[in-house]
């Protein structure tokens, strides 16, 4: 089997005496979409945020594309092409759709000190050029007519989409999306899932936390399951609807 792409080893993440990730491991396979399902509190999201830089871990590694990356920052590995939507949104809500896409793009030269003054000329074909893509990505997510919006006032669903979007702008080969479905109407939701699917069948990775069963039975394989930190199952879908352990965690038994 191939390297996979991400490769966590042991991770664990205390709060205090809390530990909300506790000595996981897990291989995330180039060209899947992986669902990571558990019931609240299971450390999903917390996970999230320590392979994304967001939280360091208290112990055990992270590697990406076999490099190791365990204390890198969110930015860095952006840079690498890991990508990651929050489960609430996050877009500067007074700015419109397209700036929220167009700020996605790191280094880039307005954001020098000295780049309006001296790189006048490539700053402006910068901008030409990151605002050509953003309407690329946001025609591709379907938010085109949506691009002088404010941001804040679209719909939730709609935001999901934009996040999708700014993430794009990076170009990622892995996606992690935090329950891209939650709240989200029927129709949108659709719309989020044919743009996944799309995707993923041009070669991106995409991890996904959800509580929609009926979404990750559909669309992931293979399915992980956390309860109390734990990596309690791993396999595919049809499998996880069968599991007497993972069945218990979700009914608030004890995990052993």
């Amino acid at each position: 089997m191939a390297e996979p792409i991400l490769s966590i080893r042991n991770v664990t993440r205390d709060f205090g005496e809390f530990r909300a990730v506790d000595d996981v491991s897990i291989d995330i396979q180039t060209g899947t979409i992986t669902g990571l399902i558990g019931p609240n509190g299971a450390g999903k999201t917390t996970l999230f945020n320590v392979l994304t830089g967001m939280l360091p871990p208290t112990s055990g590694t992270v590697h990406l594309d076999g490099q190791d990356v365990t204390r890198f920052r969110p930015d860095a590995l952006f840079a690498m092409g890991l990508g990651r939507t929050f489960q609430i949104p996050r877009p500067f809500a007074k700015m419109s759709v397209l700036e929220n896409v167009m700020l996605a793009p790191l280094a880039q030269s307005g954001e020098r000190l000295w780049g309006p003054f001296f790189q006048s000329g490539k700053m402006r074909d910068q901008e030409a050029a990151i605002r050509r893509r953003a309407m690329e990505v946001l025609d591709f997510v379907t938010l085109a007519p949506l691009a002088d919006n404010a941001a804040g006032q679209i719909s939730g669903g709609q935001m999901k989409l934009l996040e999708l979007a700014r993430i794009l702008m990076g170009d990622p080969k892995l996606i992690l999306l935090d329950e891209p479905a939650a709240g989200v109407n029927p129709t949108l939701t659709k719309t989020l899932i044919e743009k996944i699917e799309e995707l993923n069948r041009d070669g991106k990775t995409f991890v996904i936390i959800e509580h929609d069963m009926d979404f990750v039975m559909q669309h992931c394989d293979p399915v992980i399951a956390l309860a109390e930190g734990r990596k309690v199952f791993e396999g595919r879908a049809e499998e996880a609807q069968s599991n007497t352990v993972l069945l218990d965690a979700y009914l608030g038994a004890q995990v052993e």
